[in-house]
């Protein structure tokens, strides 16, 4: 699978789940646990994670959630330019 595409099903499925945790709370239902939400970013989807917490106001009161999204990223893309210069 090209690695685009595994970034954009990770978002997405991530970016669902944080909508789901949103609804739950809202509804007073069983919550996703947190630290499932920081796997799912740190699996690849951090931009889902991001996309989630902004669009469904969710988990903006805890810094973790925005840090360890960026922290994924920034460690994903590392990998990939690593990669790309060890290629070389």
């Amino acid at each position: 699978m090209h690695p685009l595409i595994f970034y954009l099903i990770a978002s997405i499925v991530t970016f669902v789940i944080y909508g789901f945790d949103k609804l739950a709370a809202e509804k007073k239902w069983r919550r996703v646990p947190e630290r499932s939400l920081h796997i799912f970013a740190l699996g690849g989807g951090f931009a889902g994670a991001l996309l989630g917490r902004k669009y469904f106001r969710h988990k903006t009161l805890k810094p973790e959630f925005l840090i360890i999204p960026v922290i994924a990223g920034v460690l994903h893309g590392a990998f990939w330019v690593l990669k790309d210069i060890q290629l070389n």
